[in-house]
């Protein structure tokens, strides 16, 4: 929402990723494993299962003693200084993930501070402070000047852009990852394939531009379309 800090790179779970990409994945086995067997099966497939899946980690952490359940404290839910958010002078946001210390390093010089000043980057009793901190001196400069400092370092620094931005980032611009559509914006087929690409369809026409079309194929003639029509039963461009 307008003017709420986003949240930390890794607290967004996707229904897509969870359940459609699940789902794609268990169709591709069966085919595979009915090549050997020559026998069919049923998949049983749920967005609750993917969501699980992407938690993994977090299970994996919690069993060993490297997290907690008192969120906003551990490294990767917002507790650590290092992997979070930050507002910048504009308004607008920074993402911070430098976990490794190599890149907490690269971390700390582009924010023009001494490591010998510093705790310990995982002194956890430090990490309230070190955040404050942090945030102090990423409001001291834009979005976009803290980039053009973090833009070739190993800092783990990125913009946090918004949805009208994303198209004009040099990365994006050089991966093709947006197309657009009738002048709008959409991400381009993935994954790419050297052979067969997949491609784009037409864009579809606005709502209720087919529907004439489509009652006609079913067998409805132009008065009893229009009646529809008139009494809200359909809509027509």
């Amino acid at each position: 929402r307008k003017g709420e800090k986003p949240l930390p790179p890794c607290n967004i779970l996707g229904d897509f990723a969870g359940g459609g990409m699940l789902c794609a994945m268990g169709i591709l086995l069966a085919l595979i494993e009915r090549n050997r067997s020559g026998k069919g099966q049923v998949i049983d497939s749920a967005m609750l299962d993917g969501s699980s899946y992407l938690i993994t980690l977090f299970y994996g952490l919690l069993a060993n003693n490297l997290t907690t359940l008192d969120i906003g404290t551990n490294m990767l839910d917002g507790g650590a200084h290092y992997y979070n958010t930050y507002e910048t002078a504009d308004g607008k946001y920074i993402a911070v993930g430098a976990i490794e210390s190599r890149f907490y390093k690269e971390l700390i010089k582009g924010l023009g501070l001494d490591e010998k000043d510093l705790p310990p980057q995982n002194d956890k009793r430090s990490w309230k402070e070190m955040e404050k901190r942090f945030a102090r001196v990423f409001r001291t400069r834009t979005r976009d000047e803290w980039m053009k400092i973090f833009e070739e370092t190993d800092a783990c620094v990125a913009p946090v852009l918004e949805l009208n931005e994303v198209h004009r980032h040099p990365h994006n611009q050089e991966r093709g990852i947006l197309i657009e559509q009738d002048g709008f914006y959409q991400p381009a087929p993935a994954p790419i394939l050297d052979r067969t690409p997949g491609r784009a369809g037409t864009p579809a026409g606005p709502r209720g531009a087919d529907t004439r079309a489509v009652l006609m194929s079913l067998g409805y003639n132009s008065e009893r379309i229009d009646l529809f029509v008139r009494e809200g039963v359909v809509e027509e461009a």
